[in-house]
């Protein structure tokens, strides 16, 4: 034996070996952690519109049947008898019984009313209705909108929203609702006024 080798200390049955700190359990944190987030964005992602469609998405062909407003119709599915009752995702258009409410429910109407379109739906928001992008021969019907006036991209905190290009493009021209020389979002609408239907 060369040099002095130190005597590790020996355990006995009664005494349990002090467990080593591996990376295994920083691991499984930092794993933990990344899926919270993941999912937290995920979340601000959908709020805000911006959520892709993934493959599991919902896609079929359908009628519009109705119009409710600037981005609320009814569709009938091909093959299906049940109507559905969809919300256009990544914009937000006027309350009916706002300033240009009618105007948005009537330019959506132009676009989709008994005509055949694509509809591509994963989520519902907290009416039950299905969070659905339009397209109509293979045209955005949520971006055409927005362009050409008629509601604002959806925002979420700092995001301005999938339609932010074309909202910009709509006030520079001042289209539709931005000619008005202080159009006010639904959101803040909604604060003053509350809902076009109340409760009775």
């Amino acid at each position: 034996m060369t040099g002095f080798e130190p005597q590790l200390p020996t355990y006995t049955s009664s005494r349990t070996a002090p467990k080593q700190r591996g990376t295994d359990g920083t691991m499984a944190c930092i794993c933990h952690l990344m899926k919270y987030w993941e999912n937290m964005w995920r979340a601000v992602m959908l709020l805000a519109g911006w959520m892709p469609f993934m493959a599991c998405a919902e896609v079929y062909f359908a009628q519009v049947t109705k119009v409710s407003d600037g981005d609320t119709v009814w569709v009938k599915p091909e093959g299906v008898a049940a109507p559905r009752k969809l919300r256009l995702q990544g914009l937000d258009a006027p309350e009916i019984c706002q300033a240009w409410g009618q105007s948005a429910r009537d330019a959506l109407a132009n676009m989709v009313l008994n005509v055949r379109v694509q509809v591509s739906v994963k989520y519902e928001d907290d009416y039950g209705r299905g969070l659905a992008r339009l397209s109509v021969d293979g045209q955005d019907v949520g971006a055409k909108l927005v362009a050409a006036g008629h509601a604002w991209s959806s925002r979420w905190h700092r995001s301005l929203g999938p339609y932010a290009k074309e909202e910009a493009q709509a006030k520079a021209g001042r289209l539709g609702l931005f000619a008005q020389s202080q159009p006010e979002t639904p959101r803040d609408f909604r604060k003053r006024f509350g809902s076009c239907f109340p409760a009775r």
